[in-house]
């Protein structure tokens, strides 16, 4: 399985590359994830995808390390 920062590369090639796949990244991403990787995103996973514009911008804070085990830090995207 990709690294987490891997899979999100792969996905945004693919969502420039691909209308269809954009549209559905946009509306359902689990299962645009799930069709396109064969990935399965557990239902406790809480996963929105937001595009940016020319006027707008988001900043993703990650979870700070040092609130969580050291297992989850390094762990795949999802066990």
């Amino acid at each position: 399985m990709p690294s987490k920062q891997e899979l999100s590369q792969q996905i945004i090639e693919k969502a420039w590359a691909d209308a269809q796949f954009k549209k559905q990244l946009l509306a359902d991403p689990k299962a645009a994830i799930k069709e396109a990787f064969n990935i399965d995103v557990p239902a406790n996973v809480n996963l929105q995808v937001l595009e940016e514009s020319e006027d707008s911008y988001y900043l993703v804070l990650p979870q700070n390390p040092a609130s969580v085990d050291g297992d989850s830090v390094t762990a795949p995207m999802w066990e």
